[in-house]
Order: structure tokens, then C-alpha cells, then sequence
């Protein structure tokens, strides 16, 4: 039986393969611009599962599968019984026998792949606690849209290293710019990430002041502060040292103001206006984080689409 093509993190691709899955939104963009919606996956079914909750992953997926013909079965963590008792894998085997593909939103990439390795058609990452290679798809395809190739250019990572920060390392080493990251020393990307980079090209790089890592760069990303459950897991005194650690990595006026002039700002979303970013940079002039939930959709699609063979 053939392997299926599961996307799962973008170290597992190719330059090429990751080029054609963003050409391939590209044109669905402007195939939906158009009116044209061709229903290149019509009748096929995507099982959509839920650990933690969403607004642009479970949107724009379910929003893409239909664009393309198919449909979406949206299942909460509590109404299967993954859940309950029942193991990944057989969770796996029993979705592979009544839909097309599946896509997961899990706490443990462990999930995604054990999910991943019992199924018998294509498994997405939707998000896991390592990495989100969705989400890079679309803001890589963002930043294209406003800088052209991103090959050679230079993006810049403000504030909490984490799962979004993960897919970028892998991003930047096969798609050729470079990724400086500048974070307090308690939160950058452990040290196996990192060691894959130098061994990958090492475009991805770590910077103790934020002053140097912003120079000369073409775009300024961050995300929340504390991820969904965090604050929970951290308890009350260690969440109040990290916000406090973080503060000074705050991405505002100032801050935009020592990268290129005209550099673009990025968020994954959702936003925590005031925290780890102002309102002011969040509504202002180089923010493209609206294009850049809009292209989730276009991303994904060209995802499921390649998943499936499909041109």
C-alpha cells in the first residue's frame, strides 16, 4: 500500500515540495478572487480533531475543504473517544476507513505521530506543542505577497520562543533567509532545534540584544506570551516572572522603527493587544497579520491538496 502523504513538519519537505504547495495557494488565491472555485477534491471528507479550541484553524479549514468540493467533520476532543480511553491508534485506524484525510490540533506532537504512522490516509498538523507548520505556510505566502521571494531576506522573532518559532527555523533553513530570533534567555528554542539548524544551513540564528537582531530586517514577528493552558500549567508567581521577563519585547512604534522602513509586521493570532504587542502596530500601516489569517484558507487548501495528489 502506497505511503500517504501527511503533513506534518516542514523539516520532512524539500525546497521544491514546499515551493509547489505555495504556488499552488497562489493560485487558488487568485482562483477565489476570480469566482472560480474548481472543485478539485469533490466528495472528499476531511476529519477535523480538536484537542485544544480554535477560530482560524477549525474556520479556514472547514471554509477550504468545502471551496474545494468536500466537506469537514469537526470533532471535539469530548465527542470521540480518543478521549475516553481509546488509543491514538486505533482512533487512526477507524477515521482512515470513513474519510479522506485527517487534520489534528493536539497538545503532544507525540499525538500527531502516532496518529500519523496508523493511518492509512493523510494526517495534517493543525498545531501541536512543537511545531505549526500551517500557520508558516500561510506567512510565508503573506510575506511573498508584500516583499517577493522571501529567499534571502530577513524575518525577525520577538519575544517567547515556541511552536511557531519551531516552524520558522525549519522554513528558514530550506527556503534560504535568514531567521534571528530574540528572546530572553530562559525562553529560546531548545537545543536540539537549534543544532538541526547548523547542520541544515544555519540561517537560523539567536541574538542576546533585540537592537542587533532587528537591523536591516524586512519583517518583525511575535506571538502571545502565555499559550492556551499556560498559565494554568505555570501557576500564578512563575506566569507573573515571565510577563515581567518579557516586557522589554514588546513590539511597538519604537521597536517597528529600528527594522527596515519597510518592514512588514506578522502575529499568528490570536492577539493580546498591549502585551506582546500595541494596538498601535497591531492597526497600523506595515501590520499584515489580516492577510496573513485570510491565508491560512488559500495555504491550506494547496495543503490538503497536495496531500491528496491532487494539481
Amino acid at each position: 500500500m502506497k505511503k500517504p502523504n501527511h503533513f506534518l513538519d516542514l523539516d520532512s519537505f524539500d525546497k521544491s515540495t514546499l515551493r509547489k504547495i505555495l504556488n499552488a495557494a497562489a493560485r487558488l488565491k487568485k482562483e477565489r478572487k476570480k469566482g472560480n472555485l474548481k472543485k478539485y477534491l469533490a466528495d472528499k471528507k476531511l476529519a477535523m480533531i480538536f484537542e485544544k479550541p480554535s477560530t482560524r484553524t477549525r474556520v479556514s479549514f472547514e471554509a477550504g475543504i468545502i471551496e474545494l468540493g468536500g466537506s469537514a467533520i469537526s470533532l471535539n476532543h469530548t465527542d470521540i473517544q480518543l478521549g475516553r480511553g481509546e488509543s491514538v491508534a486505533d482512533t487512526a485506524r477507524v477515521l482512515s476507513r470513513y474519510v479522506d484525510m485527517i487534520m489534528i490540533r493536539c497538545f503532544h506532537h507525540q499525538t500527531l505521530l502516532e496518529m500519523a504512522k496508523n493511518s492509512s490516509i493523510p494526517v495534517i498538523n493543525g498545531l501541536t506543542d512543537y511545531s505549526h507548520p500551517c500557520q508558516i505556510m500561510a506567512d510565508i505566502l503573506t510575506f511573498e505577497e508584500r516583499k517577493g521571494d522571501i529567499g534571502k531576506k530577513v524575518i525577525t522573532w520577538i519575544g517567547d520562543s515556541n511552536n511557531v518559532t519551531t516552524s520558522w527555523i525549519h522554513a528558514a533553513c530550506l527556503l534560504g533567509f535568514e531567521f534571528r530570533i530574540s528572546s530572553p534567555e530562559t525562553m529560546l528554542p531548545a537545543a536540539e532545534i537549534m543544532r538541526w539548524a547548523e547542520a541544515h544551513g544555519g540561517n537560523a540564528k539567536i541574538y542576546s540584544d533585540m537592537h542587533v537582531a532587528l537591523k536591516n530586517s524586512d519583517c518583525i514577528v511575535t506571538d502571545c506570551w502565555l499559550s492556551m493552558g499556560q498559565e494554568e500549567n505555570l501557576g500564578e508567581t512563575a506566569t507573573r516572572k515571565k510577563t515581567e521577563d518579557l516586557k522589554p519585547f514588546q513590539v511597538n512604534e519604537d521597536v517597528m522603527r529600528l527594522a527596515k522602513k519597510d518592514a512588514i509586521f506578522m502575529h499568528c493570532l490570536p492577539a493580546h493587544r498591549g502585551e506582546e504587542v500595541t494596538a498601535s502596530v497591531i492597526d497600523g500601516p506595515q501590520s499584515a497579520i489580516w492577510d496573513e489569517a485570510e491565508n491560512r484558507l488559500h495555504a491550506q487548501k494547496a495543503v490538503m491538496l497536495w496531500c491528496l495528489g491532487e494539481k
